[in-house]
């Protein structure tokens, strides 16, 4: 049976899949959330006109050398009269700018004792920040479908909002198969190894933007399997590693079965993650991962990021940007190869990415030491040192 192409197993995966329903959050929590609706300036941005700097504030056309200071104006403290020819206000940096006022004279310009001396006289609206200079109210600032960072909760806040609606988190269960697997700081007997796999994937989905439930280390049975997968029945997707294939300890796929999944496809046409598997239960997602850990976190970086984009209402994912082989590399057969490569950026801003000594799944330390994926489509010619070819950014 032909294996299915990589393009077709992520087009099926994200196919009738719809953003989450939105909930409210307060702004000191909304950090790394995905905004469900735009946000329009509630007021103007400064919402007075305001000074630049510390000095006096003028009217311009006043050609007097000599003013009286009349009072003063500060942040949090507007001055309420009004400024007339021949008199001058203190005022400082983001203080409110009296109405009649259309200048500020910057302090290294005037000396000062019962009066001021304007040394050099300031033109009109110099030193001054005029209302609505930042934003205006009513204005569009921030989309809809963007990942929050600081600097939009700091516009967020400045356009005054305290509660921002976003797309509820996605939650992923992980769940870690196998005998040999042991939890971190536990002492593996000498047939065993240390289960990294739960935790990496977790930290993936997390930086993706879900809530992760991680179910542990289930061990080779087949109930065993079943009762855990249904534990996590209100997990929007369900991830597994290990157990994928079909040996005589690999239970995942007969326990999804058996718990009402419908397995959609297993097998693809990639290299490395050819045993991935995926699979359905109403809502629900299932991603059956290899258990090789590099295999596992490819596949997590190609199906699970979309996914979870797409739940959260981000748009797809950038297609695969360029970059130019550092060494040669050989014709590829009919799967689809994500080689672990290193990226250097020259002076000039070309990108050269050259592959890893060593590609084989298991090794994590290589996809550590790794910038990003250089993709070798199906049956690809081979390609020469400083070829262009297509590469795919580890870091998200």
């Amino acid at each position: 049976m032909a294996l299915m192409p990589v393009d077709e197993a992520r087009a099926r995966i994200l196919s009738n899949v719809k953003p989450l329903a939105p909930e409210n959050v307060p702004l000191a929590q909304a950090l790394g959330r995905v905004l469900a609706t735009p946000l329009s300036a509630k007021r103007d941005q400064p919402p007075f006109n305001s000074s630049a700097m510390d000095g006096y504030a003028v009217r311009s056309e006043d050609t007097a050398t000599e003013l009286t200071v009349i009072g003063t104006s500060a942040a949090g403290h507007a001055f309420k009269g009004k400024l007339n020819m021949g008199q001058a206000i203190r005022i400082f940096t983001g203080a409110p700018v009296p109405t009649t006022a259309d200048a500020v004279v910057i302090q290294e310009n005037t000396t000062s004792g019962k009066t001021v001396t304007i040394l050099q006289p300031a033109r009109a609206s110099q030193n001054i920040r005029p209302q609505g200079l930042d934003f205006q109210k009513g204005e569009t600032l921030l989309p809809a479908a963007i990942r929050l960072n600081a600097r939009d909760i700091g516009l967020a806040a400045a356009m005054n909002y305290h509660i921002l609606r976003v797309r509820k988190k996605p939650v992923v269960a992980v769940i870690a198969t196998g005998d040999e697997l042991v939890l971190p700081g536990k002492k593996p007997r000498p047939d065993q190894i240390v289960s990294s796999n739960s935790n990496a994937l977790a930290a993936m989905a997390e930086s993706f933007g879900a809530k992760v439930i991680n179910g542990g280390i289930v061990r080779d049975d087949l109930k065993a399997t079943e009762r855990a997968i249904l534990k996590m029945a209100k997990a929007d997707i369900i991830v597994t590693t290990g157990g994928a294939s079909v040996g005589d300890h690999d239970f995942i796929q007969q326990a999804l079965k058996n718990t009402g999944v419908k397995i959609d496809f297993w097998k693809i046409a990639l290299r490395p993650g050819k045993p991935f598997m995926y699979g359905r239960k109403g809502k629900q997602q299932v991603l059956g991962l290899p258990g090789n850990p590099v295999s596992a976190l490819v596949c997590a970086r190609l199906f699970l990021k979309p996914l979870l984009d797409c739940l959260q209402g981000l748009p797809v994912e950038e297609p695969a940007t360029m970059a130019r082989l550092g060494i040669a590399m050989p014709a590829n057969d009919s799967r689809q190869d994500y080689v672990r490569a290193r990226l250097e950026l020259a002076p000039d801003g070309s990108r050269t990415a050259t592959p890893c000594g060593k590609q084989d799944s298991s090794m994590q330390r290589t996809f550590r030491d790794a910038h990003c994926l250089v993709i070798r489509p199906p049956n690809a010619p081979a390609a020469g040192i400083g070829e262009l070819v297509p590469i795919l950014n580890l870091d998200f």
